[in-house]
């Protein structure tokens, strides 16, 4: 199956070049309720160390629980994306136990990118900062790309825990496809790629010495990098992972996710750089955990 992203990359709800709103800030009102999410003025999709505006200037945030909150369906369930780990069914009732409806989805207008340092690696023994073997994933706005993802359901009463499990990313409402193009009715939650900024000024208030907890004693300094390789074990659990769902998935997978460099994709960082780490296996107390 091919797909083209000129006859189903057409974002209905989030458009980053919108000229309505680029006349004041307009709000996203969910179709499960009345309350509405703040949506910022558009701006060109801009490299993440570029000088220019941010690329997450047009899209919805969710900062509070109450944001959270705002995007769940009457019986109070929230929809979340997949991408990384979550895509394995497996992995993701380990984090989220009591999920349900887990289905595969598209997103438009997004690229996976490994491209910052996790400190769960470090605490699992998996990091490798000799060799910058110790990235993890997340995803960035990228005009004309579309990655394929999974999508499923928690309770509300799991957001607490979820933010502070994800607190190094930006929790984003996005409207994800059917693999036929037909859009969701209602937002999901994206965990998108954060700031050093933003992190120390937002999830740590400003503290060095929460700074430090939750990253400095890691010997952490820099969390997003452009010079750094992805985790060896997380990478081929995520593409077991993607594999697992069949070769549509596997290809975007490895097609269109890239390493920090944001020029290699997977495919040919495994097939260079990257050779053998499929083949190896991870430590005995993951492989559970990391088995895609």
């Amino acid at each position: 199956m091919l797909l083209t992203f000129s006859s189903i990359c057409i974002i209905t709800r989030f458009s980053f070049n919108s000229p309505s709103a680029a006349r004041s800030p307009p709000a996203l009102t969910t179709p499960h309720s009345g309350r509405r999410l703040r949506r910022r003025t558009p701006s060109s999709m801009a490299q993440p160390n570029s000088s220019s505006a941010s690329p997450f200037i047009n899209l919805a945030e969710l900062n509070t629980v109450t944001d959270f909150e705002s995007v769940a369906s009457p019986d109070g369930l929230i929809s979340v994306c997949g991408f990384g780990s979550l895509l394995s069914e497996r992995s993701s009732r380990s984090t989220f136990p009591d999920l349900k409806n887990f289905r595969v989805a598209q997103l438009c207008g997004f690229r996976r990118v490994f491209a910052h340092v996790a400190p769960i690696f470090f605490e699992r023994g998996i990091a490798n900062v000799e060799t910058g073997e110790m990235s993890s994933l997340s995803v960035e706005p990228c005009e004309d790309e579309l990655i394929i993802i999974t999508v499923f359901e928690m309770k509300k009463e799991e957001v607490p825990s979820f933010m502070k499990r994800e607190e190094e990313f930006r929790f984003l409402a996005v409207f994800p496809e059917e693999l036929n193009g037909a859009p969701y009715p209602s937002p999901a939650v994206l965990c998108a790629r954060y700031s050093d900024e933003e992190i120390f000024q937002v999830r740590c208030k400003g503290s060095k010495e929460i700074f430090h907890e939750l990253y400095g004693r890691y010997g952490i300094q820099k969390i997003f990098r452009d010079d750094i390789l992805p985790c060896r074990v997380y990478l081929r659990h995520c593409v077991l992972a993607a594999k697992s769902l069949g070769d549509l998935v596997y290809d975007n997978f490895l097609d269109h996710t890239f390493i920090s460099d944001r020029k290699t994709t997977i495919r040919e960082y495994l097939a260079t750089t990257g050779a053998g780490i499929m083949e190896e296996e991870p430590p005995k107390s993951l492989k559970s955990r990391y088995g895609g």
